[in-house]
Order: C-alpha cells, then structure tokens, then sequence
C-alpha cells in the first residue's frame, strides 16, 4: 500500500538543521550522504521511529532561499505527535525550542504550536 514515507524541508545550512532536528526535537540522523556536487542527501526521522522522514534539502536559488521558513504560507505545516506530551514539551523547551503559546487540550488531544529553527510552524500534539 503507498504511503508518504519522505517530505522535502528546505533548509539553510545541513548542519545547522540536523543539530536543531537532533538534538532539539530528538529526531534521530537516518542518513547524510556526500553526493559529490556540492550537496548532501540528508534524511531525519521522529525519534520513536515512526511516520514520514524529512529530507533536509540546501535551498539552491533564490526562490528556494526565499521559501526558507515559509514552506506553508505561515500555518502549522508539520504535527508531530507524540505519546508523552508533558516529557516533550519539557525536553523541547529547555533545548530553546520557541513556542507560539502555552499547550492547550483540544477534543482532539493536547497541543501546543512550536517553530522550527527558520519560523515553519508544528504541532507537538498528543492525540486523545
């Protein structure tokens, strides 16, 4: 059966991005591989192991620059659940995460809205 198992993210700096995937939100580096042009093929994955992987892509171009931060038009783009809202929520702000407001309970789980290092935003969100 198909599935989305990869979601491009363009980036600034591979590095910068990968520390900030890491070790801020606990994504674990799947994969940085040279390819030999200048550019790198560099996968990370959700911590628990589950769900679609981001590709971090160097924006190229100005357009591509341009789009660094805006990938969505300014709304929440990316949800990234998980099964432990008050432990993630902890971890992520003391890594310096910003978050647009205090974690609300929707009917639909608990959520709070975060950027990423360049402004797109996320919902860290722990379903009901």
């Amino acid at each position: 059966m198909p599935r989305i198992a990869l979601v491009t993210l363009v980036v600034r700096d591979y590095d910068e991005a990968i520390s900030f995937y890491r070790d801020a939100l606990g994504f674990t580096l799947v994969e940085d591989a040279d390819r030999g042009d200048g550019s790198r093929w560099v996968v990370v994955r959700p911590g628990g192991g589950g769900g679609t992987d981001l590709l971090l892509a160097r924006a190229a171009g100005e357009e591509q620059q341009a789009s660094v931060g805006a990938q969505t038009g300014g709304r929440v783009g990316f949800f990234l659940h998980t099964d432990d809202f008050a432990r993630d929520h902890a971890r992520m702000t003391a890594a310096g995460v910003r978050f647009l407001e205090e974690p609300r309970r929707e009917p639909y789980g608990t959520v709070v809205v975060f950027q990423d290092l360049y402004g797109n935003r996320w919902d860290l969100l722990q379903p009901a």
